[in-house]
């Protein structure tokens, strides 16, 4: 395998580039069709048969787009922060987000597990000298509060205590995820982290192969086919933009984009599910835009 010298990239600057504005609008998108996806595939696949699917299709599609490329031996602590992003991030938050979305509707999902970006936020204040601005502590709290907003007008009647724990358990491990992450790019190539953590989470979701395998053949080929699009797009695409991304902004800032998440929800389900949003998820939506566009925005010296 060869040797790729390590390239340092600069911390983020006040201005992002136009790559970097489509690396995150891709993922936000992908990651708010992927909400749309495991809702109409979980009634054929289960939460890990469809978690251990999704990563299959994500190392293969990554392992693909590696070919070619330099690879940069890991070092140190940085093989414990590649296990707690692939095994958080990539394996626990998917088990436990298809198995939320089992028990709780779209909106309490979304709003439960958008806590997330608070702790992406306070973690990497703390841990990764990210500070607490004040224009990003102010967005936070705008953008959860339109999260709250959609979660009352979507909310149903069949939520349950085990849905809430689970929603909470993805936010944990994937706000875990995100700061692990942020170190590792410093010297890693964004694809080759994406590849090793999606493959890591991959080799934890092997006890249900068996189950995957009995599920595959009695699901209809529209499942089948999302379940692959849930690896190639939402997965393999969208993580590797997100990578991109982490390198060239703060944690704490990008975290915050994903409020964008929900509104999104709200829409694609319109559109594909034929699910009509209450007017309050609008309005839910509209306090979410306003809340990233707040973050976005610079303290005077």
């Amino acid at each position: 395998m060869s040797t790729q010298t390590p390239v340092r990239v600069p911390a983020a600057a006040d201005g992002l580039g136009a790559r970097t504005v489509a690396a995150v609008a891709f993922t936000v998108l992908a990651w708010a069709s992927a909400f749309v996806g495991i809702r109409a595939v979980g009634e054929d696949l289960s939460p890990g048969a469809l978690a251990l699917g999704r990563l299959l299709v994500g190392t293969a599609v990554l392992g693909l787009l590696m070919v070619g490329r330099g690879w940069v031996r890991p070092q140190g602590r940085e093989w414990t922060l590649l296990a707690v992003c692939g095994i958080g991030w990539f394996g626990i938050y998917n088990v436990a987000l298809n198995a939320a979305e089992q028990h709780l509707d779209a909106g309490t999902t979304a709003m439960l597990v958008n806590i997330g970006p608070i702790l992406i936020a306070v973690f990497a204040g703390l841990l990764l000298g990210e500070g607490f601005p004040r224009w990003l502590v102010v967005g936070i709290a705008v953008a959860f509060a339109g999260v709250i907003l959609i979660g009352l007008a979507t909310r149903g009647a069949e939520a349950d205590l085990l849905g809430v724990v689970l929603c909470v358990v993805a936010a944990v491990t994937y706000a875990a995820g995100v700061v692990a992450q942020k170190p590792l790019l410093r010297r890693l190539p964004g694809l080759q982290v994406t590849f090793m953590a999606c493959a890591t989470g991959a080799v934890c979701c092997l006890p249900w192969a068996g189950v995957l395998l009995d599920e595959l053949a009695a699901a209809p080929a529209g499942s089948v086919a999302g379940m692959v699009y849930l690896g190639a797009v939402p997965t393999a695409l969208a993580f590797s933009t997100w990578a991109y991304a982490l390198r060239r902004m703060d944690a704490g800032r990008l975290g915050v984009t994903t409020y964008l998440v929900p509104p999104l929800v709200i829409l694609l389900g319109w559109l594909l599910l034929d699910e009509v949003p209450p007017a309050l998820a609008v309005v839910g939506g509209a306090v979410c835009l306003a809340g990233v566009a707040l973050s976005r925005r610079r303290a005077q010296r």
